[in-house]
């Protein structure tokens, strides 16, 4: 029997709920949704997140007990776009009738040449549509249990606001970067709506793809090295939730450093500089605008 069948079997022989009663029950797919979800939902939902920190969304495998929660929850916040795809699988094999949100559906910031529902799945990396599925999960929190729309309401408000500080904070340190020093090398492409966003030139990957499931050719690799040298690129960021040891031999070879990590697919775990989106997304600033001025300069969180 696969994991999936076994644990369907267990949701379908009426596996008791470990939820908080009273609570809205939630599962978000991803670490950074989970935090989203906990900061506007706050005491009245109960949070099972499946992915865990520095854990690679694209190697997941359904386990028991994501499905037996699954089984349970009134609420699925997906992020869509191909990274959690495996939920559809969970949600069916679950055998409940949660209603089911992708965060980022109609976002309103997307990549050239994306139309809406591109083919880029790191949509969060831009703050501005985090801003918009705070609007989403709060409206679906609150139609979940209308009587915890006040306390939805003041939660989502106040995080709003911490998403829109950080964002221009981060802003103000990358405009103190001169242009030409704002090239971003990291092992997957990842970060293409941050680049975006804050005005850096991405001028490769170690993985020229948007999964970390794809393998770099000796020729890739080649090609990446001549890059690198050409453009003049201080640092390579290896990310957090992968084997560093190919980004760190580059960095080597072209004399580029590879000291300043990054979140990409993945929250930090607690108690580490990024175990929420907004110290995430401040601690990956901090990384680039060290990387890009040789260590001159720092982006210190705005103040709150």
């Amino acid at each position: 029997m696969t994991v999936v069948a076994a644990a369907a079997a267990l949701a379908g022989c009426g596996s008791s709920s470990s939820a908080k009663p009273g609570t809205i029950t939630v599962v978000a797919t991803t670490t950074q949704l989970g935090d989203v979800v906990r900061e506007i939902g706050g005491s009245a939902v109960d949070v099972h997140q499946i992915l865990q920190p520095n854990t690679d969304p694209h190697d997941y495998e359904p386990r028991p007990r994501d499905i037996q929660r699954t089984a349970d929850a009134k609420l699925v916040v997906t992020s869509g776009d191909g990274l959690d795809h495996w939920i559809g699988e969970v949600v069916k094999n679950a055998g409940g009738s949660p209603t089911v949100l992708d965060a980022g559906q109609g976002r309103p910031i997307t990549r050239p040449g994306e139309d809406g529902e591109g083919t880029d799945p790191h949509w969060w990396h831009d703050p501005r549509n985090i801003e918009y599925a705070i609007g989403r999960i709060r409206d679906a929190l609150a139609k979940a249990d209308p009587g915890k729309t006040a306390e939805i309401d003041r939660n989502a408000t106040t995080y709003l606001s911490e998403v829109k500080a950080m964002d221009a904070g981060i802003a103000k340190c990358f405009a103190r970067v001169p242009v030409a020093e704002r090239k971003l090398v990291t092992d997957h492409d990842a970060f293409g709506y941050f680049a975006a966003r804050y005005g850096i030139d991405v001028v490769g990957a170690v993985i020229p793809s948007q999964t970390t499931q794809a393998q770099p050719s000796a020729g890739d690799l080649a090609r990446l090295v001549a890059t690198i040298r050409r453009e003049h690129v201080r640092a390579i960021f290896p990310e957090t939730s992968i084997n560093p040891k190919l980004a760190q031999a580059i960095a080597r070879e072209t004399g580029a450093t590879a000291d300043h990590e990054l979140y990409g697919d993945t929250l930090g775990p607690a108690g580490s500089a990024g175990d929420t989106y907004i110290k995430m997304e401040q601690a990956n600033a901090n990384a680039m605008v060290e990387g890009f001025t040789g260590g001159r300069q720092r982006c210190a969180p705005a103040a709150s």
